[in-house]
């Protein structure tokens, strides 16, 4: 909820302002510090749907051992631990940002200050950049969606081995919820992130990511 909460008050005030006076310039500090923020919480929040994942495969298949294996101390390190490498990653991607010259439109193509759109405005070679972004985005998300697709083909031969009806559907609407998040999540972010960054429609990306950004974390409570 924290993270969700964090996407939201990331970009919607901003994006509030910019349509209703688009004349009002954003300071490069501003958006600098938008873009850290929007990928610390991605990041995150990739990495704690697989903890959540994690949990729900020991909840179902290691059920008398949960309460052991599932500690607090346990939930606090992997909570922590996932903050820590969302913040490290975008601190990266800003510091490869941060020295760029920026000589071109000064009119930022989207939304909020989104990484894509920013890194277009560079006059000089982002190359190394986009790497990075692509690295960054196979390692929080391709890794992430393949452990989670991993746990889920546990639990899924877990589930079909109880024998009653009831426990069948207790188990399935325990992970249906998580599994809507997931897929939304990771199905728009892998489609920005991971596939060819000059091809298909830029407006299109642009309400994709609108999308994964503002309509996700509003789903996810639900």
């Amino acid at each position: 909820a924290t993270v969700d909460m964090a996407y939201a008050c990331n970009t919607v005030p901003q994006m509030l302002v910019n349509l209703l006076s688009p004349a009002k310039p954003v300071s490069f500090a501003g958006c600098m510090t938008q873009t850290f923020l929007f990928l610390t919480f991605a990041h995150s929040e990739c990495l704690l749907l697989v903890v959540m994942s994690y949990d729900r495969y020991v909840a179902i298949c290691h059920p008398l051992r949960y309460s052991a294996i599932m500690s607090w101390r346990v939930c606090i390190a992997l909570a922590a631990t996932s903050w820590m490498v969302g913040v490290l990653l975008a601190l990266v991607h800003l510091v490869l940002l941060i020295p760029l010259p920026f000589c071109g439109p000064q009119k930022v193509n989207h939304f909020f200050c989104e990484i894509i759109a920013v890194l277009k405005l560079a006059c000089a070679d982002t190359h190394v950049n986009e790497l990075m972004v692509l690295a960054g985005a196979t390692f929080v998300l391709v890794g992430p969606f393949s452990s989670i697709v991993l746990s889920y083909l546990h639990i899924l031969r877990a589930i079909l081995k109880i024998q009653s009806g009831e426990g069948r559907r207790k188990a399935f609407s325990t992970c249906s919820s998580h599994l809507c998040v997931v897929g939304l999540f990771y199905g728009t972010a892998i489609t920005m992130y991971v596939g060819p960054q000059h091809g298909g429609p830029k407006e299109q990306k642009k309400h994709l990511l609108l999308f994964h950004s503002l309509f996700n974390p509003m789903l996810n409570p639900v």
